[in-house]
């Protein structure tokens, strides 16, 4: 048998994770199996969430025996290296990569729905001001097969099926463009989330709204927005230099005439920099008439950072402001503050631990 004959990777090891049914079928045959066997890994992986070859009993002995002695084949899976959970049943993971790098990605329950947030980076290069992943500096890019992991690892951990996925974790999803569409066609079409529940955060690339809007796919789209001019942009989101206020707005409205969906606008409210109702009044002018959603998040306390969370007064003195003009809004309430939800924290953290 060629053990070694897989579709093409660019690493020396190849993951099967992140394959399809007719890919894995391919490859079962090119290994002298039959073709049904290719069906019978496809559902141990997406399915029944193997994690390693020789688990899948339904193989025979000696193939499974070839796996255990070829390190260059595995399924792809992470290393659950540190889990946290929340009083309110979040639950907080840090994944260690093949690599040995470490991801974050959250489990958030509620009483009808399993929402994870997912990470395509392993860090950020956007260094938002208020953000810890930002803080924390970037890595890499995750794989396809890394990013889909993330999703079956909270299933498993908190054996409930996902519901919905948010890509709102470490890293600039629209900078890891080819592995993110991927992975969302992966656990659209495998893993069975449907495209209307995944929501995809950016904080917007020059020309890659356009470009998403251009997939056709049905996901939600969230531009991390957190300013209501460009002057404030540029004070919380360095990145935003290269990318004024105007050229942003014109993409956003690009999106909504090809794809037809509206955009949801995330506006992190931060303490004496944004919160102001005037400065309400100045986003709701910035968008009145956009095809548009927006969703106020509240500061979550990140050390290091002199960013302080509005009272919930100030809150909805915002909201309000935003109603009077029709603007469609909503608050995100916090979940896991003190399993350190915030996006890069945990992370952050349990670096600063290892190298005391």
């Amino acid at each position: 048998m060629t053990v070694n004959a897989l579709p093409k990777s660019d690493s020396k090891v190849l993951p099967l994770l992140g394959r399809s049914l007719s890919e894995l079928t391919e490859w079962v045959e090119s290994q002298g199996q039959p073709r049904y066997r290719g069906k019978q890994l496809y559902e141990w992986l997406y399915t029944r969430g193997a994690r390693d070859l020789g688990d899948i009993t339904v193989f025979p002995k000696a193939w499974r025996e070839e796996f255990a002695a070829n390190p260059t084949i595995e399924i792809g899976r992470s290393q659950i290296h540190l889990h946290k959970q929340s009083r309110d049943g979040t639950e907080k993971l840090l994944l260690k990569l093949a690599d040995g790098e470490i991801v974050e990605t959250v489990g958030i329950p509620t009483s009808k729905r399993l929402t994870v947030c997912v990470s395509t980076q392993v860090g950020c290069p956007m260094a938002c001001d208020f953000c810890a992943t930002g803080k924390g500096g970037f890595r890499r890019n995750l794989a396809k097969h890394e990013i889909i992991d993330q999703v079956l690892t909270v299933q498993e951990v908190m054996q409930q099926r996902v519901s919905h996925i948010v890509f709102m974790g470490m890293g600039e999803p629209l900078l890891n463009y080819e592995n993110l569409v991927g992975a969302i066609q992966v656990i659209n079409k495998d893993i069975g989330i449907g495209q209307r529940n995944i929501t995809v955060s950016t904080v917007g690339i020059p020309n890659q709204i356009p470009r998403f809007a251009q997939e056709h796919l049905q996901v939600t789209l969230a531009v991390s927005l957190h300013a209501p001019n460009q002057q404030v942009r540029a004070q919380v989101i360095p990145s935003a230099d290269r990318y004024p206020m105007a050229a942003l707005m014109d993409d956003c409205r690009q999106y909504v005439e090809i794809t037809g969906r509206r955009i949801s606008f995330e506006y992190t409210l931060l303490a004496g920099i944004n919160d102001s109702a005037e400065q309400a009044e100045e986003l709701a002018h910035l968008i009145r008439g956009f095809q548009s959603h927006v969703n106020l998040i509240p500061y979550n306390p990140v050390s290091d950072s002199d960013y302080q969370r509005p009272s919930e007064s100030e809150i909805q003195t915002f909201v309000k402001v935003l109603e009077d003009y029709n603007i469609a809004v909503s608050v995100r309430r916090t979940r896991g503050i003190e399993a350190e939800a915030a996006c890069g924290q945990l992370r952050g953290q349990h670096e600063k631990a290892v190298t005391r």
